[in-house]
């Protein structure tokens, strides 16, 4: 079975108590979903005084903050999402947050590379129990029609959790060290999880849709089937996990370029890219959340379209930023391309809530940020870290430079999947 949900559909109490358990489930889950990227982002700041205490080299670190963390994360997944389909998702959440909280601690007790990716193993087994729930949840929380909205809403945590990891790791490197930071971090996670199964309710499966809900979770090969039945979801797994290969190329080695490569002061960290890429992430995510819930309410083809326009702007705009001559005008340069890069989150999280049945939405969710996960996460960065090792004879601190103009041409093939997608996006929503 595979129903889908209509744009339109969508009818839940609308009395204030209903409205107040929305409001503060989307702000508990978002602040929990900020930790979560807090505890990513933390080992790309940290990555030079990291590397000057272990001796590291760049493929090294491409794994710790790619392939160690999303290994994990993707193998734990799905059974993690499938359990949501199931059980109190809540709680689940909750409990994950402990867990990869504990482990982001930990992350400070470590000696040395192999007990560093350890220990990024257990982030990652941990954070896999926390955005495929919550999208699940908020789901059930919103309509059809502003559910991109509402999730783009959601993932400004990851603009956010980038924001304040990069202003506090930039603080921590010089005031608390390295190892204190993991360690207040770790303690902060733990100490939000009780409070977030004490405010949020439970949704019932489902009250959101016009159509009649699913009465028992699918099997995980009959979820997995939905993406093959349906063209669109092929074409957006293929889309957005050369998206997330780009973008995660980007964001874990950002800070690494402008320090090594173009000289940036590391208390400028903080102060000037912390808020230049939450701010630009922000709206990247955001504008694509509401710009498809407008579009969308018009044609359903504005799920492909608007994260493809974006996806291609990345293009000239980031090869300018890194062939500029100053750590200033490479981040001004970077404005635009790291908007860009994130544009299409919100919609692609939003059109498979859309097209999967109620009780196997944060199944068929894990499915996607597999390919979010292992295509991205696990291999952007480590793609760079490579490059980078390989040219380093050659080109020294400049290696860094040529390494992330090599995913350019990813970015090209990612922005004609998501144009391609949009030939079936009627059809699918229609059937």
């Amino acid at each position: 079975m595979t129903q889908t949900t209509s744009l339109e559909g969508g009818a839940a109490p609308s009395d204030r108590a209903f409205a107040a358990r929305r409001n503060v489930a989307l702000v508990m889950l978002f602040i929990v979903g900020t930790i979560n990227f807090v505890d990513r982002q933390l080992l790309s700041v940290l990555v030079e005084p990291i590397r000057a205490e272990m001796d590291f080299s760049d493929t090294q670190f491409g794994l710790l903050t790619g392939l160690a963390f999303a290994l994990f994360y993707a193998i734990m997944g799905i059974p993690v999402a499938m359990i949501a389909d199931r059980w109190n998702r809540v709680k689940l959440i909750g409990i994950a947050c402990i867990v990869w909280s504990g482990f982001t601690a930990a992350c400070g007790l470590a000696t040395n590379f192999w007990q560093l990716a350890l220990m990024r193993f257990g982030v990652g087994a941990g954070e896999s129990g926390g955005t495929a729930p919550s999208l699940s949840v908020i789901a059930d929380y919103y309509p059809p029609a502003r559910r991109p909205m509402a999730i783009g809403i959601f993932t400004l945590n990851g603009p956010f959790g980038v924001f304040v990891g990069a202003a506090f790791g930039g603080w921590a490197a010089t005031t608390i060290g390295w190892r204190n930071a993991f360690i207040l971090m770790g303690v902060v996670g733990i100490l939000i999880a009780p409070i977030l199964i004490w405010l949020v309710r439970e949704p019932p499966r489902g009250q959101m849709d016009t159509n009649k809900p699913v009465d028992e979770a699918l099997p995980f090969l009959q979820t997995l089937s939905i993406f093959w039945q349906r063209p669109s979801l092929r074409l957006l797994m293929i889309g957005s996990g050369l998206s997330a290969f780009v973008s995660y190329g980007m964001l874990n080695w950002i800070p690494a370029f402008l320090i090594r490569t173009q000289g940036m002061p590391l208390s400028a960290l903080a102060t000037w890219f912390a808020p230049a890429a939450g701010i630009t992430f922000g709206i990247g995510i955001l504008g694509g959340g509401w710009l498809v819930s407008r579009r969308a309410q018009i044609s359903p083809r504005a799920y492909g379209t608007i994260p493809a326009l974006a996806t291609i702007v990345i293009v000239p705009t980031f090869v300018a930023a890194l062939l500029a001559n100053s750590w200033q005008m490479s981040l001004a340069l970077m404005l635009v391309p790291m908007a860009a890069c994130t544009v299409y989150v919100a919609p692609a999280l939003a059109l498979v809530q859309n097209l999967t049945p109620p009780r196997s939405r944060a199944t068929a969710a894990a499915v996607l940020m597999l390919m979010f996960n292992i295509i991205g996460l696990g291999l952007g960065p480590l793609f760079v870290g490579v490059i980078s090792d390989m040219l380093k004879p050659v080109h020294g601190d400049d290696s860094l430079r040529w390494a992330l103009m090599a995913i350019m041409p990813f970015t090209l093939v990612a922005g004609f999947a998501q144009f391609m997608m949009t030939r079936y996006l009627d059809k699918d929503f229609a059937g």
